[in-house]
């Protein structure tokens, strides 16, 4: 039971080839993800890439699993971990290929050896039928939007680039707004899929900050998906160009938004470690 950790910005991520693991069949449980994926009695992660697997669209397929055994969509950072994987064993012949995922197929190109990667995220859309958004009256993009939660109301707006986010623009940012925050805005009845959560702060015209809430991961250093609908909620709003940096607390991503809203994301991969789980992990259920 091979594993290979890898971490985009403090973001990290275990790769599993479904050809190490024949007896977990199409996919890993729910029960295995959350134990392999626990700092404590696991390898620890932020999440698990399953992959590759076969793809009718794209070169390989790959599905992404949080820590909390659900399955998310889309992740910028998984995305540029699993194209470095695929390129540091030799699956890839090419540096520019394409990777299905249950959110749409991606666009990847490996620069610096693997150490810096490129993906095409996708189109950004604003529209509350397909991220969704359950607002009262006609549908519509989702802007400057009220919510209001425990003992705050924000303003919000919300994004979809293949999984829903919603992003709260703020005079002031901080972890511990994202810790209070965060878990409430993810299941909130407005998301029927629940959602990631951006907290946004504004430096200038080419610079963003923010905390991130993730689905099924709760707090996280840095997300590529959260970056890429955080900043062109930003300039949706006019308030920065379409060429920005991302700064999160784990690093930062480069964000290029095109005019339909593609997004070409930006950032570093590194590896951590390769190994064999031991089937004593598998003793303990949490």
């Amino acid at each position: 039971m091979r594993f290979h950790k890898y971490h985009a910005l403090g973001n990290d991520y275990l790769v599993l080839n479904p050809a190490d693991f024949p007896a977990w069949g199409t996919a890993p449980s729910r029960e295995q993800i959350r134990v392999v994926c626990h700092r404590n009695f696991g390898v620890g992660s932020d999440g698990i890439l399953w992959g590759p697997l076969p793809s009718r669209t794209s070169e390989h397929g790959l599905r992404i699993f949080n820590p909390d055994g659900s399955e998310a969509e889309k992740s910028g950072n998984g995305l540029r971990i699993f194209s470095r994987f695929l390129w540091d064993q030799g699956l890839v012949r090419q540096p520019v290929f394409t990777v299905e995922t249950p959110g749409g197929d991606v666009r990847a190109e490996i620069r610096e050896d693997g150490r810096l990667i490129t993906v095409a995220m996708g189109q950004v859309s604003f529209d509350s039928t397909r991220i969704p958004v359950l607002l009262p009256g006609p549908a519509r993009e989702v802007l400057g939007e009220k919510v209001t939660v425990l003992d705050r109301e924000f303003t919000f707006c919300a994004a979809t680039i293949g999984n829903p986010h919603c992003v709260l623009p703020l005079p002031e940012i901080s972890a511990d707004l994202a810790h209070r925050y965060g878990p409430h805005l993810e299941v909130h009845p407005l998301f029927p899929r629940k959602t990631n959560v951006q907290f946004l702060q504004v430096i200038d015209r080419a610079n963003i900050r923010l905390e991130i809430w993730e689905r099924g991961a709760g707090y996280t250093l840095a997300s590529g998906s959260s970056s890429s609908a955080a900043a062109a909620v930003a300039h949706r709003l006019g308030l920065v160009d379409r060429d920005l940096t991302v700064h999160m607390p784990g690093g930062r991503i480069g964000i290029s938004i095109g005019p339909d809203y593609a997004i070409q994301m930006t950032g570093t991969v590194n590896k951590v470690a390769e190994g064999q789980m031991h089937p004593d992990l598998f003793q303990v259920t949490v």
